[in-house]
């Protein structure tokens, strides 16, 4: 842990949530506690970091916004200990209908039950959540506070400085409006599609910008044969008062969600949208006169597409919405934001702790954001094909008229597992330009994802994912017993903490992958970061292995 710190009270109002301690003294201030925001808090204390959040509002979403949770999301969850708490894709969920129609009763324009990925079980251990971020949040903020990390709800951000040595942060509870200083190493950024940090800092954004307004109305109402609890259902509906989108998000509570359109350019506004509005446009949809529907939540929100100019700024890092903001088609922006999460917390953790040079920053700029650039192209492209004018224009503006068509399901794949990371942290061979791979056919190059590969050990199966999540891993073939000498070494030179696993010994690669799956010969070894990406690899022990090892974590650790 870091140093001790002084508490000072900060009064909050939100019952059952806790009072808002804050610490004068911090290692990580993170701003926001939504997806990003908790992860990263959750990440960070997981790796023995003080950190404090401030969120304004005074709990988590009760919106379902980001649902789902790819597989590379789900082996962070893993790697943080959350994975066993998120409800997973079982036979009766694994598919969902979509439904284009005027209303949720009456005819359907047009109706398809898309099937679900196949052969997903070879790619990673991991399976597919299917978790809300109203379910999602509350999991997060329990698994960071059991590791430590202190939360506080209704405290909200004034201002901040920073300098060579750290930021100063001022803080308010919104309802005593005392303030207090925060003085932290590093500020994390996850306050949002309108961050202030961001503002604050000066960071432009750029892309398409917006390209829809919408307000979410949450309610409870038995609708009886209107939904099917055996066929879930995503409602798109084009009317002329209340155009949108409307699912059944709990059976349970008989729980809804409508998502409708409006137009600010008609002088349409969210405060038009009272209880008695919001009635009459659920009656309208489900062709229900006399419904009586209890209005739990209404919120506006706006779907838009755009790309900070620039991830990092000195000691403020910028996660999840606050970097990028993406349309809800292909479900990766929440997803997208719990892998900055975890890049930056790795990254923050071995930098406080002076195993690693600050230089290792500069790498999170250099590998997140082409991914956030990647999905906001494919939310583009996949938006377009649903219809959206908008979209179609923006999507055409990226289209590669040379790249060879692949199918939806490969491309997310591609998105998700076999995306690439070119930055000083990952020790690059060659100028190779590929910047995806088919997850299937994986090659072990540096930058990529390690491949999932089924082990045995002691007559019990593990994944080579399994392997990884904490420290550094090198991950050496049958004959490359001199690699562990050459990783402890390492630790003795550097202070960064390196496992070594040879295969062979107590851990048996039955179906011998591992030297077509990783690229590397039976002396050969592979270095897998703490987030599961190869950082380097060599096809066959060298002559000097400890030497080879040393300039590779010096290089990417900037020592």
């Amino acid at each position: 842990m870091h140093a001790a710190i002084r508490l000072v009270t900060v009064q909050a109002s939100y019952p059952a949530m806790g009072v808002a301690v804050v610490r004068e003294r911090v290692s990580v201030l993170v701003v926001g506690a939504g997806l990003a925001g908790l992860a990263s808090a959750m990440f960070l204390a997981q790796r023995g970091v003080e950190v404090l959040v401030a969120e304004r509002r005074s709990g988590t979403s009760l919106f379902p916004r980001a649902v789902g949770q790819n597989q590379r999301t789900m082996e962070l969850l893993r790697f943080g200990g959350l994975a066993e708490r998120v409800p997973t894709m079982t036979p009766t969920l694994s598919k969902l209908r979509v439904r284009v129609a005027a209303g949720v009763s009456g005819p359907s324009f047009h109706e398809d039950i898309p099937e679900p990925a196949t052969g997903t079980d070879a790619l990673s251990p991991a399976g597919i959540g299917t978790a809300g971020q109203d379910k999602l949040e509350p999991l997060l903020r329990q698994r960071a506070e059991e590791l430590g990390a202190e939360l506080c709800f209704d405290t909200e951000l004034l201002s901040l400085h920073q300098d060579d040595d750290g930021v100063t942060a001022t803080l308010r509870g919104r309802d005593d409006e005392r303030t207090v200083q925060v003085r932290a190493d590093y500020l994390v950024a996850a306050d949002g599609h309108r961050s202030g940090v961001r503002a604050a800092l000066g960071v432009d954004r750029h892309g398409p910008g917006s390209l829809g307004h919408n307000v979410s109305i949450i309610f409870d109402a038995d609708l009886g044969d209107l939904v099917d609890p055996a066929m879930p259902t995503l409602h798109i509906l084009y009317n002329d008062q209340g155009s949108g989108l409307f699912t059944t998000i709990d059976h349970a509570v008989n729980r809804h969600l409508y998502s409708v359109n409006y137009d600010p350019a008609t002088g349409a506004s969210p405060k038009d949208f009272t209880t008695e509005r919001c009635t009459e446009l659920i009656r309208l949809i489900t062709e229900l006169p006399d419904l009586e529907p209890q209005i739990k939540a209404v919120a506006p929100w706006e779907m838009a597409a755009m790309v900070a100019d620039r991830f990092r700024v000195g000691r403020v890092l910028l996660a999840g919405d606050a970097a990028k903001v993406t349309p809800p088609s292909g479900g990766m922006g929440g997803n997208t934001a719990i892998g900055d999460a975890y890049d930056l917390a790795w990254k923050l953790a071995a930098v406080l702790d002076s195993t690693a040079g600050p230089g290792l920053l500069d790498s999170y700029d250099a590998e997140r954001r082409p991914i956030a650039e990647r999905v906001v192209a494919e939310a583009l492209r996949l938006l377009s094909a649903r219809g959206s004018a908008t979209a179609t224009e923006h999507a055409e503006e990226t289209h590669d008229t040379d790249a060879v068509p692949v199918s939806d399901e490969q491309r997310a794949i591609e998105l998700t597992l076999g995306f690439r990371y070119r930055s000083s942290a990952v020790f690059a061979e060659t100028d190779d330009p590929a910047d995806t791979e088919d997850p299937y056919r994986p090659t072990g190059r540096p930058g990529f994802r390690a491949p999932h590969i089924w082990l045995q050990r002691g007559g019990e199966k593990l994944s080579t994912v399994d392997l990884f999540g904490q420290d550094f891993v090198v991950l050496a073939g049958p004959d490359g017993e001199v690699w562990r000498a050459a990783a402890d070494a390492v630790t003795a030179r550097l202070g960064v903490t390196v496992r070594t696993t040879v295969l062979g010994e107590d851990l048996i690669d039955p179906q011998e992958e591992y030297g077509t799956r990783y690229g590397i010969g039976a002396s050969g070894a592979s270095l897998i970061r703490p987030d599961g990406i190869i950082a380097w690899r060599a096809a066959n022990a060298p002559g000097d292995p400890v030497q080879v090892l040393l300039d590779a974590f010096t290089a990417i650790l900037a020592k």
